[in-house]
């Protein structure tokens, strides 16, 4: 199946290369850059030197493809995705453009009106684990963000339980550098991500609006970056209605990701892993999530891990690929990660 990557000299689009020119059902036909026309793929991704001789294109040079992946920038999908729609063949969105189905949500958390809300009730939110049936046939697919992601998934067990009272949810996200991409701007200057543990949105986070949407829940959400390039940990605090035993835990998230091929359950008595840790999961398309039972007052809290570039972004895509064109959904997703590193 011939695939195009639109906007492929990012990290997200680097990571989508190094999954998909590994993908045993997939030929990468095309990558697009506006700011690297011409140049070798291993120019901006110097891991995939010898991997492909693929060069970068401009998008107006994009021919017709089997399925298209967009990792533009935030708010650039905008003006592509419809295009690529009218071409007849899916679309896997990475960018935030059209993961929220409320219109009037969008002023709010990205600062304007969605220019084509007719397309958000065609958009099905990309977390297999969530809406694997409606992947299947979807033309639009939303690729989550990588907090969302990690939230989400610590959390859905939570609420589908019935044992959260009334009341916010409390969720705190911490990040990697890689998470704001190449263009970070002074923020990711070294002199200013060294050694940081910054709570850059105490309050605000656009991923709130995900989080809320795919649990039903109410959050109230802080995100921090912290020194690392990979990895999400998102930390949920929510109140129960009453002391909640382990062993309820582990039936609730037993009965949501027992059968989920990228979803491990991790919660240990003793070792130095004995809770969700991203550094681990680096390269790897898994979400670890583990949870602890507080005795003190009564709440849980929770945790997803995860790499923001793999499950976070461009793993999570192939997977919903694969569960849209019926390849088996771990294909080209097969890699278990690295210990030590």
């Amino acid at each position: 199946m011939k695939v195009a990557v639109v906007g492929g000299s990012g990290y997200v689009g680097g990571e989508l290369l190094r999954i998909l020119l590994r993908h045993p059902e997939v030929e990468v036909a095309q990558v697009t850059s506006e700011s690297r026309a011409g140049q070798p793929v291993g120019r901006a991704h110097p891991n995939l030197r010898k991997a492909t001789d693929l060069t970068f294109v401009p998008r107006a040079r994009l021919a017709a493809a089997d399925a298209t992946f967009v990792a533009a920038p935030h708010g650039q999908a905008h003006a592509i995705v419809p295009g690529l729609l009218d071409a007849g063949a899916p679309v896997f969105d990475l960018s935030a453009d059209y993961r929220l189905h409320d219109p009037a949500a969008y002023p709010e958390y990205y600062g304007a009106a969605h220019p084509h809300p007719e397309l958000l009730s065609l958009s099905v939110y990309g977390l297999p684990e969530l809406h694997r049936d409606p992947l299947r046939t979807a033309d639009l697919v939303a690729v989550p963000g990588c907090i969302a992601t990690a939230s989400i998934l610590a959390l859905h067990p939570l609420v589908r339980s019935g044992l959260l009272a009334d009341g916010p949810v409390v969720v705190d996200a911490k990040s990697g550098s890689s998470a704001s991409g190449q263009d970070a701007g002074p923020a990711g200057q070294h002199a200013e991500r060294a050694g940081v543990m910054r709570a850059y949105a105490p309050t605000g986070h656009r991923h709130t609006a995900e989080i809320e949407q795919e649990t039903g829940a109410r959050v109230a959400l802080s995100c921090h970056s912290v020194e690392a390039v990979r990895g999400v940990l998102a930390t949920v605090h929510a109140a129960t209605v009453r002391a909640v035993e382990t062993k309820e835990l582990w039936r609730a998230y037993r009965a949501a990701y027992g059968n989920e091929p990228f979803v491990r359950i991790v919660h240990e008595t003793d070792g130095i892993h004995r809770e969700p840790e991203p550094k681990i999961l680096a390269g790897t398309n898994f979400c670890d999530v583990g949870f602890a039972a507080d005795t003190h007052v009564p709440r849980v809290v929770a945790l997803g891990a995860i790499d923001n570039l793999g499950k976070g972004a461009a793993g999570n895509a192939v997977q919903c690929f694969n569960v849209r064109m019926g390849f088996p959904e771990t294909a080209g997703l097969e890699f278990l990660g690295l210990h030590p590193i």
